[in-house]
């Protein structure tokens, strides 16, 4: 069975993280993605999609992250149930974030404001359970990221030469 999701959206709200009574991180929040295409008015949609973090991940998004940041979340979809106080059972469907990455640089996020419509962003970064926060564009030796090319130049290649 296959049950793989991967989200790239923008927080709704500041991250809100809690602690168990066994001092386990959980974070709930809401991503903004935004749809492919356009209504009949012309302008864009999104869809509002809940999802849990827990422990390390948990922790990463509510230590970098605000509301409006431009983040990806892989993980698996999960549905839980409950019964509310009018004894009706509600159903909850959420994405239950495994890893998260961070797709701007807090600069262009402070820059930015609560301006949802400006996505450009220059940096960015991965963060995976039992690792660390590391920028995919770090060029220097003391983020402790060396690039798989080293410090070679880029490639002088004609488009008459690429196969498609």
């Amino acid at each position: 069975m296959i049950n793989n999701v991967v989200l790239v959206g923008r927080l709704t709200a500041a991250p809100d993280l809690r602690k168990t009574p066994s001092n386990v991180s959980a974070l709930q929040g809401t991503l903004a993605v935004n749809r492919n295409f356009k209504n009949q008015n012309g302008e864009r949609e999104a869809d509002f999609i809940n999802f849990q973090a827990w422990r390390g991940t948990a922790d990463i998004i509510a230590e970098y992250c605000g509301k409006g940041s431009l983040i990806g979340i892989t993980g698996r979809i999960q549905t839980r149930n409950y019964e509310n106080q009018q004894g009706q059972r509600v159903y909850v469907t959420e994405v239950v974030a495994d890893s998260v990455a961070l797709l701007e640089s807090r600069n262009s996020q402070q820059n930015r404001g609560n301006d949802y419509q400006n996505g450009n962003s220059s940096q960015g970064g991965n963060w995976h359970p039992g690792g660390s926060t590391q920028s995919e564009f770090a060029s220097d030796s003391s983020s402790g990221y060396r690039s798989p090319f080293g410090g070679s130049n880029p490639m002088n290649i004609s488009d008459d030469d690429l196969p498609f």
